[in-house]
């Protein structure tokens, strides 16, 4: 019987995927599968892939035909995954040795629908210890309890689908698909449902995904189109939460949260294209008039100036027909 099911998608990475596969070799158990999904790489990621399949105790290798992004490619692993337990891994991270027999008894010690761990940054040389945000460990909560306070950060802003393990029930629920297409962002809308509808969560004092930061070909570093798929992300959580029976209470946190990150981006402005750039400010400023106005302006009034200033100046911004469009 499966225990565990990994789900790993791979996409241009040759330079870091032995790493993660030695990584995950660290971590096999007879009970635990890998599945290896290949989202139509176009190095020599697949030939690493059909090696480590042979190699890897527990591996399953599937591939795409067309490549769907992050988002698709979980999807089709997580259609795949026999497990009881299902957890991801990015094809460009990779693992402490023994992590997931650990994680793994975290969660049944607990027996909630998912756990939340912390995980190790690493940019260049560098490694930085990130955790999640909810100061309560090892101790099951309602998940709706951990969304809230607005005005800081919480469990829904730690949105790293592989910093975390999550029963079957939630995949048998409908909670554990990502939507499809995403580029960027996919984790947002996904952990905010998790914690609307889920019944039980904890977080833990585990320490074992090392997070590869700063990579070339990773959507955060590149400047293109795709990286306005953030707006659809969270335009789908407005859309959710507002559907929600708290509705009133978690909405501020939603709106709040979705400012900040459109001022993020605004922020760094300069490391767009020139036309995505404007397409960023079309968008963000259509978005901005989507929103519930009065929590808007709550949200606007709770910020610092220097934020709250040029989102209202992005408010004013008239978006002429057509440029806003996703």
């Amino acid at each position: 019987m499966v225990k565990l099911s990994v789900i790993v998608p791979f996409y241009n990475v040759q330079q870091y995927a032995p790493d993660t596969l030695r990584s995950l070799r660290a971590n096999a158990r007879d009970d635990i599968e890998f599945i290896f999904v290949d989202d139509c790489s176009k190095d020599g990621t697949p030939d690493i892939l059909q090696r480590a399949a042979q190699e890897v105790p527990g591996a399953v290798h599937l591939t795409h035909e067309k490549n769907g992004g992050l988002a698709t490619a979980r999807n089709t692993g997580i259609d795949a995954a026999r497990g009881t337990y299902l957890t991801f891994l990015d094809g460009d991270d990779w693992l402490a040795p023994g992590y997931y027999p650990q994680l793994l008894a975290a969660i049944e010690d607990l027996g909630c629908d998912f756990l939340r761990t912390d995980h190790v940054q690493c940019t260049a040389r560098a490694r930085t210890i990130h955790r999640v945000p909810h100061g309560r460990r090892g101790e099951v909560m309602d998940p709706r309890d951990a969304i809230l306070p607005a005005d800081r950060s919480t469990s829904v802003d730690y949105a790293y689908a592989w910093a975390g393990i999550y029963h079957r029930r939630l995949l048998d629920a409908g909670l554990l698909h990502f939507r499809d297409g995403l580029r960027t962002a996919e984790d947002r809308p996904w952990i905010w449902r998790l914690h609307r509808e889920a019944k039980s969560f904890a977080a833990v004092d585990l320490l074992g995904v090392f997070y590869r930061r700063g990579v070339a070909s990773s959507l955060t570093q590149i400047g293109d189109v795709r990286q306005l798929d953030f707006i659809r992300a969270f335009d789908q959580v407005i859309s959710e939460t507002a559907q929600d029976p708290d509705a009133d209470r978690l909405l501020p946190k939603a709106v709040r949260t979705y400012c900040a990150i459109i001022s993020h981006h605004l922020g760094s402005v300069e490391r767009f294209e020139p036309p995505v750039a404007r397409k960023l400010k079309a968008m963000s400023a259509t978005a901005l008039k989507r929103m519930p106005q009065r929590i808007l302006e709550e949200a606007l009034d709770s910020m610092d100036i220097q934020r709250a200033t040029r989102l209202r100046r992005l408010r004013r911004r008239p978006v002429p027909a057509g440029e806003a469009a996703a």
